[in-house]
């Protein structure tokens, strides 16, 4: 599923409505700090972003909303206690692409991230982009799966650990693609990024926020962004789906979630302030700046979106083997 640009044009006006009808208790909502747990440590993607939209949603609710960091096992931990959480809109979590890939990565899990969680607003999407060390004689996506299909087993690719977003991205890849490249997994994005620099691997699926700075100063070559559109901030980058393999997208997205039964007054009031922290303009510069793209999709069609999400890395995780426990 694509997730339509046009949601932040129809989004305000269902919020208006929904607010509208709100009963008096809901419009009182919140009355004391509202938590989110962000199912990672500190310092990276998810903590980020959940820090810059909780600043923002303090001040729209007028209470402080206070950032819960609750990370291991590839994010499970944290979403186990949202999901057991009161469904009173005092505990949020900020979900991931994670929350869809560890229904296939780990055998056991205490929740169902389609069943146990209400789905409020997905904020915005963050693109991997496709590099190469520029040792590798490629130029374009369509010159990488032609190496790779006569070199099979010999490209390496770097990724920051097993089951990790640019794991699964490059396993995906490698399935619609049809080529045979070989993962090799470090500890976190950054070594893998500084794998690449130094010619140790020969590609990258990392963070587009993380490489842009390397591909401009010529370190590595971009051949393309894993998003369904191209972004600003590297308007010459075609999507890996215009460069070959038509289909493909393979983003990081996040979310705010709460535990299932969260009401739709108090979702709609969630939902109201987060569509305005993401169509304000200094909000949407500063994503489109990082090579991110802002949604601001409403409840429905963020819990159609993880779905399918859940069916398309369960068919990763099954071709690549990956598991996590």
């Amino acid at each position: 599923m694509i997730i339509r640009q046009n949601a932040l044009v129809y989004a305000n006006c269902i919020v208006l409505g929904a607010l509208l009808a709100m009963p008096a208790w809901a419009q009182q909502y919140p009355n004391k700090p509202v938590r989110l747990i962000v199912p990672f440590v500190p310092g990276g993607g998810a903590d980020t972003t959940a820090r810059l939209f909780g600043a923002r949603l303090s001040a729209g609710l007028g209470q402080q909303v206070l950032i819960d960091n609750r990370g291991g096992a590839g994010g499970t931990i944290g979403a186990e206690l949202a999901s057991r959480a009161a469904p009173d809109g005092y505990t949020l979590m900020l979900g991931t692409a994670n929350l869809a890939m560890n229904v296939s990565l780990y055998g056991k899990l205490s929740y169902d991230p389609t069943r146990d969680f209400t789905c409020v607003t997905l904020l915005s999407s963050s693109p991997n982009l496709v590099a190469v060390h520029p040792s590798l004689p490629v130029k374009s996506i369509k010159e990488l799966i032609a190496l790779a299909r006569r070199a099979p087993g010999e490209i390496n690719y770097a990724s920051g650990g097993n089951g990790s977003t640019a794991h699964l991205a490059a396993e995906l890849f490698k399935t619609m693609a049809q080529v045979n490249l070989v993962h090799v997994p470090y500890k976190g994005s950054g070594p893998a990024v500084v794998a690449v620099l130094s010619g140790e691997s020969s590609l990258s699926m990392a963070p587009a926020v993380a490489v842009r700075g390397h591909v401009q100063a010529g370190k590595m070559r971009a051949l393309g962004i894993t998003s369904t559109k191209r972004v600003s901030a590297l308007p010459d980058v075609p999507t890996v789906a215009e460069a070959g393999v038509p289909g493909y997208e393979a983003s990081q997205w996040y979310g705010v979630m709460g535990p299932v039964g969260l009401s739709e007054a108090v979702t709609a009031r969630l939902h109201g302030e987060l569509v305005k922290i993401v169509t304000s303009q200094d909000m949407s510069q500063r994503l489109v700046a990082e090579a991110s793209l802002p949604i601001g999709a409403g409840g429905a069609e963020f819990a159609a979106y993880l779905k399918e999400e859940v069916a398309k890395w369960s068919r990763v995780v099954k071709f690549s083997g990956a598991k996590l426990d």
